[in-house]
């Protein structure tokens, strides 16, 4: 038998996701965000809301979407509870290093071993920020064989209901290939 919850935010998992921007001046600045994903081959939707990540994005029309890890999980959480605009050395105290992106006008922070390099493409009602990825880098730490290895990017999801951090776990079957088994 099922439970009805109603419209819940129950899609798992959520990626947690690290939003950094430049302000005029070029200052680094970053969030942590949980409601968004990759909504095409070069496009990422992410639903923002109102904070100075999003004033530096009307500024500068790009982002990077970095992915958080476990290792950096509490710099990640700080990002994400501190406003850049109640602490002006946020990004440090997290400590973040950042690299400008060669494609966007937006940082790539340097702990974190994955980034999406986005161009703003179109900010729907709502809060939601469509941006064209531009390029994705990864840490070369991260690489097994000549491929982006998952485990060694240790990408964080987050419980929405719980308010949990979770590791991915282990790898079950392969991509749509373990359904031929039915065929």
């Amino acid at each position: 038998m099922r439970k009805n919850l109603g419209a819940k935010p129950l899609l798992m998992p959520q990626p947690v996701l690290i939003i950094a921007t430049y302000d005029e001046n070029g200052k680094p600045n970053a969030m942590n965000a949980a409601w968004g994903g990759q909504c095409g081959a070069n496009e990422i939707m992410i639903e923002l809301g109102s904070h100075l990540t999003t004033d530096n994005i009307a500024k500068t029309k790009a982002f990077t979407v970095s992915i958080a890890n476990s290792e950096k999980i509490v710099a990640c959480d700080y990002v994400g509870v501190v406003s850049g605009k109640d602490a002006a050395d946020k990004m440090e105290k997290a400590g973040f290093t950042v690299t400008k992106s060669e494609f966007v006008n937006a940082p790539v922070i340097n702990e974190l071993p994955m980034c999406l390099e986005c161009e703003l493409k179109e900010v729907l009602p709502g809060g939601k920020y469509i941006g064209e990825i531009k390029n994705v880098s990864l840490d070369e730490s991260v690489f097994t064989d000549g491929a982006p290895d998952l485990a060694k990017i240790d990408p964080v999801v987050v419980d929405p209901i719980g308010h949990g951090y979770y590791k991915l776990g282990e790898k079950v079957a392969d991509a749509f290939k373990a359904g031929f088994a039915l065929k």
